[in-house]
């Protein structure tokens, strides 16, 4: 599950407060729940804040104890949700993850396949644009995810606003933001995807700001 997102500037200290020590543990405690990535933006103009769940299977994001949690949520969670602005919200599968790891910066590259392009342009990215990026200096891996559903509106979404979807989205992560600038340019710049066939193309680059795992939280919790 991918989210795009920013918050008000007033409460932001309180909302990374939240998410770190709240949301985050709380989601991880769901079944299904493996990792959850916080990542903030380096430049100004994008939305603040990417955050990246990753998951067992989608059925983990339409199961009864996620949206349980979702419709009764926290004092806290309802206190916050008001404050989201922009909220971008993907229940994904991954087309592809190639690489090992998640290196400390990453470019998200947001965009739609235009009428009857998708094939094609799925193709040139599996086979040609992707394989060879995790072998390059700077960079350590790639993930292709593609919506599969739309998200069901729950009392957080409602306390926020609806929100929008993510049609693709490609996240490439790296050790050297230098290495990882450059490769978007030139590589992977709006033009050069909608050549290919995508549409609305949104990029921004980011920095990993927090990152928990299920077994972290299982052994905090364990005697």
């Amino acid at each position: 599950m991918l989210l795009s997102f920013d918050v008000a500037a007033e409460p932001m200290a309180e909302h990374d407060d939240w998410h770190t020590h709240e949301h985050l543990p709380e989601r991880l405690s769901i079944p299904g729940f493996l990792r959850g990535t916080r990542w903030v933006a380096m430049r100004e103009q994008q939305p603040r804040y990417l955050v990246l769940y990753e998951v067992t299977g989608l059925a983990t994001l339409t199961s009864e104890a996620y949206l349980d949690r979702l419709n009764h949520p926290s004092a806290w969670t309802a206190r916050m949700m008001p404050h989201y602005r922009g909220m971008r919200r993907g229940l994904c599968t991954v087309t592809c993850s190639l690489g090992l790891g998640m290196g400390n910066v990453a470019a998200l590259l947001r965009f739609r396949p235009a009428p009857d392009a998708a094939l094609l342009l799925r193709l040139w990215l599996l086979d040609d644009a992707l394989p060879s990026l995790p072998s390059r200096r700077g960079i350590g891996s790639v993930h292709l995810l593609e919506a599969a559903e739309p998200a069901p509106m729950t009392a957080e979404q409602r306390m926020r606003g609806a929100d929008a979807s993510i049609d693709w989205a490609l996240l490439l992560t790296a050790y050297s933001e230098e290495a990882l600038t450059e490769l978007v340019q030139r590589e992977f710049d709006g033009a050069r995807l909608e050549r290919r066939g995508a549409e609305d193309v949104v990029d921004g680059l980011y920095r990993i700001h927090y990152s928990s795992t299920r077994e972290e939280l299982a052994g905090k919790r364990s005697p």
